[in-house]
Formats: C-alpha cells, structure tokens, sequence
C-alpha cells in the first residue's frame, strides 16, 4: 500500500506577531519544519510549536534560511560557504535546546526559501548543507526530489527525504515554477489534492506545460502561509484516503 508523509512549514511569526494557521495544520500533517529564526520565528514560537508537534504526535524539523526577516527569507543572497554551514547549525542548534528542553528532539532539517532552492542546483552550496548536517550528527535532511543536494546526499550516504509540492506547479524540467511567474501556486484544493494522489500513486506530476514527469517524493508539502492552506490540507487527506494511501511521518515511508 503507498503512503506519503505531509509536511509544513509553521512557527513562521516573529515577536508579537503570528502568521499562519498553525493550530488548524497541526492535526492534519504528520511532520513539521519550524522556523528557526533567521527568515521568521524566535524562541517564542518554536517553543510554541514544538508544544502542538508533541501534543499531536508530529514530527519536529528544523527550518533554517538566510538571515532576512525583511525578505522572509526568498531573496538570493551571496554568503561564504562557512557561512551558510555556520549559520544552519546555529539555527538547528537552537531549536535543538528547544525541543529538548520540552522532552522531543529535531528529527530532519529542510532549508528554508532561497537556501532551499539554491542547495537544489548549487554544488557548491548543497555542499555546506550538507556538512552542516554531517556536523549535526547526520540528520536527515528534506530536499527536493530529483534535486543536486538531494543526488549528493545520496552519494555520500545520507538519509534524503525527497519531497514534492501540493501548492506549487513544476516545469518540464522537474523544477518549480518561479514565484515571479504568474502560474507558481496552486490554488485549488483539488487540484493540489490530485497532484499529492498522483505522487503517491504513480511517483509522476503532469508539468504546468502539460507534460507527465517522474517524480519520486517521500513527503509532499503544503505551505502553512497560504491563506487556503487548511482547505488544501483537509481536500488532500480526503482523497488520500479514497485512495488507500496511507499517511505517515517520513521515516516510516522511508521504512517501507
């Protein structure tokens, strides 16, 4: 039977301010990449959210960016590479002593933003990643499928948790479609529901242009800051279930 873990990326506030639908996500997902404070969130919410992934048996990422509050994260910038391998153990460090300190621990890390989307076609920058990782006691990390990071994670035997994307379209090529476009974001329900099937089912997404491509994921996202997220979540564990796939955290699809 085919299963899929569905994540989220939450604790995406700041301060005083909150951003997103935290406590409506957390009962429909089986894993969650938190922010750790450098693209969005503080101690305060990862302390929150590390709370609601225990509470609901999730489990617990680490979501480290680029330090760019004012960019959320999605701007390229140019950093060393000691640079971006410092400051991803900084951020999981962090929320490392968090979850610890509430009786849970870090189980994977998914760079956030435009670390995330670099590290995909960057051998350089997927490198610092990846010894961030290793210097992290070889966590596994979330990466897109089919992607560098993900190949030279492989290689170096890394546990890799290749994801896919409900809410976003993907090009010809397997890559996601630019948020500067105007077709990056799927906003139907049931169309994010019935790309989340075909992952599942037949490892395959049909691109924006129309063509059906290979795509293996282990674990499908759903962006916890758009506004139709809950509606999307609920849609897709609809017809997961209709299509007897099951829903499991990450490392029990990498299990089977």
């Amino acid at each position: 039977m085919p299963s899929i873990d569905i994540n989220c990326d939450l604790g995406e506030g700041y301060g005083i301010y909150s951003f997103g639908q935290d406590r409506e996500i957390i009962g429909l997902i089986t894993s969650a990449s938190i922010a750790c404070g450098f693209h969005a969130g503080g101690p305060e919410q990862m302390c929150e959210t590390v709370n609601l992934c225990l509470q609901y048996g999730v489990a617990i990422g680490a979501h480290p960016g680029y330090p760019d509050l004012q960019g959320f994260g999605r701007r390229e910038i140019a950093y060393s590479l000691s640079e971006i391998k410092n400051m991803i153990i900084y951020q999981v460090g962090a929320l490392a002593a968090i979850a610890g300190s509430l009786g849970g621990r870090v189980e994977y890390i998914k760079p956030h933003g435009a670390l995330y989307n670099t590290a995909a076609v960057d051998s350089l920058t997927a490198s610092a990643v990846l010894e961030a990782a290793a210097g992290l006691g070889g966590l596994p990390l979330m990466v897109p499928a089919g992607s560098v990071i993900a190949r030279l994670a492989g290689d170096q035997g890394m546990i890799v948790i290749r994801e896919g994307f409900a809410d976003r379209n993907y090009n010809d090529d397997g890559t996601l479609v630019g948020r500067t476009g105007g077709n990056a974001i799927i906003d139907s329900p049931a169309k994010a529901a019935a790309q989340v099937v075909m992952m599942a089912r037949e490892r395959k997404i049909t691109s924006a242009g129309g063509k059906k491509i290979d795509l293996h994921v282990d674990s499908v996202c759903v962006h916890g800051d758009n506004s139709g997220a809950v509606a999307a979540l609920k849609e897709i564990r609809k017809a997961l279930a209709e299509n007897n796939i099951t829903v499991v955290k990450a490392s029990k699809v990498l299990g089977d």
